[in-house]
This record gives C-alpha cells, structure tokens and sequence, in this order.
C-alpha cells in the first residue's frame, strides 16, 4: 500500500478519490483548504494546506510515495504545484485532469467547438496550460488524467474504457462519474501504465 498525499480532497473528484483510496487500504494525508470538509475516513489524517503556497505545501508532502492533485486549474498555478512536488523529493505524481485539451478529431481540440460551453472556458483553458507545462517536466513520473466532456456525480460502476488524445463518447454523449474516474486514477497509481503521459478514461 503506498503513502498518498492528496491535494484538494474535499472536492468532487477529489473526495471520491479519497475514498477509493482509503477502501483500497492506502494511507492518505488528505489536503484541503478548509480541513473540517474532508470525510473521515480509514487511513486518512486530513490536513489543512494552500495549494498555492509552495513552501507549506512540499513540507506536507514531504515523505509520501505519490501526490494527487485534485484542485481546480484556474485556482492553482503549474508552477507552483509542480515545485513543490520537486521540492518534497516526491517523484510520483498524478493529476485531475481536464476535458478540454482532448481531441474530437486529429487536430481539433474540444475546448475550440464553437459548441463549448463559455461558462467552463476559463477552467479548461488553464488545464490546457497545465497539461503543456507538464510535459516540459522530464524529473517527475506525472501522469494527468482527462475525464470525458461530462464530469458528474454517479455510481462506482467499474466499467469504462481507457483512451490517449481522443475523447471517448457513446450513444450517450461523452460522460463519467467522479467515482468510476476515481477507480482509473488509484488503478494508475497502482500499475502505472501512463508515466509522462495524458490518457482519458470515460464510458
């Protein structure tokens, strides 16, 4: 079982990871802003931390195997997170990805549909920031997991498909739940099969 640091724990993915982990008998130091919000749960000692703040954060994440980062992109900044990572001699890294930098078609990324919501631009721009800045980043085995165009509240299914550049989609749309997302994220920590890449998981 490894030592998980998870930053933005009490947030929708962030807090159906937590759980998954905790069910499958890893330690977490569960990182938030406000710690009071994060479940209680076996295996995690919750702990309050900015991620905006590199020097706090690396003393935190300071001897774990592998951290999390669950947080939104237009609240945090690559930089920031990604140095504190190095600076905590931590070399596993995994990150909540975003949509929007998926591809519809060679070439089309689905942040530039003229269809794309205007309300979740500013969030998916800054995720397609932070997906560009990590694969400049050759010291750490990050790995950043873009859901499906829809990211929602559902159930822990188990069944989903794995993807690279392209966004997966059925007859129903393009869509996941924040439990079976988490079960593609603690599968990757477990058998990392994704290191410097991006892959999509989705229905």
């Amino acid at each position: 079982m490894a030592n998980v640091a998870l930053i933005g724990a009490s947030g929708n993915a962030g807090s159906r990871t937590l759980k998954e982990l905790s069910d499958r008998g890893h330690t977490v130091t569960a990182i938030a802003r406000h710690p009071d919000r994060i479940a209680t749960l076996p295996g995690v000692t919750a702990r309050p931390g900015d991620a905006n703040d590199r020097a706090e954060l690396a003393d935190t994440l300071r001897g774990h195997d592998a951290v999390i980062s669950a947080v939104h992109f237009s609240a945090s900044d690559a930089d920031t997170l990604v140095g504190a990572v190095r600076d905590a001699g931590v070399r596993r890294y995994l990150v909540v990805g975003g949509a929007g930098s998926l591809e519809v078609a060679p070439g089309q990324r689905l942040i530039d549909q003229p269809e794309f919501p205007a309300e979740y631009k500013a969030e998916a721009s800054a995720g397609v920031v932070f997906l560009e800045r990590l694969r400049t980043v050759e010291d750490l085995d990050w790995t950043f997991l873009s859901p499906s165009a829809l990211f929602i509240p559902g159930e822990r299914t188990g069944t989903f498909r794995l993807g690279k550049e392209m966004l997966l989609s059925n007859e129903h749309g393009s869509s996941i739940s924040f439990e079976d997302y988490a079960i593609a994220l603690v599968d990757e920590l477990e058998r990392p099969a994704h290191v410097r890449q991006r892959f999509t998981v989705g229905y």
